[in-house]
């Protein structure tokens, strides 16, 4: 199981709920499930939201795999350029 922590304004969307327990061989099956788990964030993660696993921003990383021994952050998507 992959510990997911909620950052920013996702826990408000979460029922104030900060972490999650998920299944998930990669960021993609990750995000799928932890929607199923909370589907009142399901419209956000679908949306999109930066995603930061072991300090590092993911960018395009739908199938960045990942291990129980990952630090995963969720946070509001971030725009740049």
């Amino acid at each position: 199981m992959l510990l997911v922590k909620l950052g920013g304004s996702l826990a408000g969307q979460a029922g104030g709920q900060t972490e999650f327990h998920v299944e998930g061989r990669n960021v993609m099956e990750m995000l799928r499930n932890l929607g199923e788990l909370c589907p009142t964030l399901k419209p956000v993660l679908e949306k999109g939201v930066t995603v930061s696993v072991d300090g590092r921003l993911q960018r395009e990383a739908t199938y960045q795999p990942l291990t129980p021994d990952n630090e995963i952050f969720l946070l509001p998507r971030m725009a740049g350029g």
